[in-house]
């Protein structure tokens, strides 16, 4: 099997660019976030549990492709996660499993020291809640016991 990497923290702190550049200075997957196509396609952040649990099982189809190569995914279950959490104050059994099933070899956690840039799939700006949001990806992180990389970019 080949080495998987969840790039994972709030938004705008660099994910995407970091997870494309990893991918292909390594010659690796890219995997974009499904979240963000969902939320571009719907033209609204604004989405209902029922819509991030189908958010959710569409990155664990992308979770279950294995390449035999570096697979660099641009978030992953563990944000998800976090949402459903922040959002809904809950979030279903068999996300956990998931997480379980299809865990990452190293997750990258960024942390959010750069600036807040307005984007319209973007709905978290304030630098509370975004320190906050990076807390809960810590913890869960912690909790897998599975390397993690911090990134500060400042």
């Amino acid at each position: 099997m080949g080495y998987r990497i969840g790039i994972i923290g709030p938004e705008s702190t660099g994910k995407t660019t970091l997870a494309k550049e990893i991918a292909e200075r390594y010659h690796g997957t890219y995997v974009a976030e499904y979240a963000r196509e969902f939320v571009e396609r719907k033209g609204t952040t604004e989405v209902t549990y029922e819509e991030l649990c189908e958010i959710a099982k569409e990155q664990i189809k992308r979770l279950a492709v294995r390449d035999e190569g570096l697979e660099v995914f641009d978030t992953e279950l563990i944000v998800t996660k976090v949402w459903f959490d922040y959002a809904f104050g809950r979030w279903p059994e068999w996300l956990d499993e998931a997480i379980k099933q299809y865990p990452m070899d190293l997750y990258v956690l960024l942390y959010p020291d750069i600036p807040w840039v307005p984007d319209p799939a973007r709905s978290n700006g304030s630098d509370a809640i975004r320190l906050e949001l990076f807390e809960r990806y810590k913890k869960e992180v912690d909790a897998l016991g599975i390397e993690c990389w911090m990134v500060k970019h400042n």
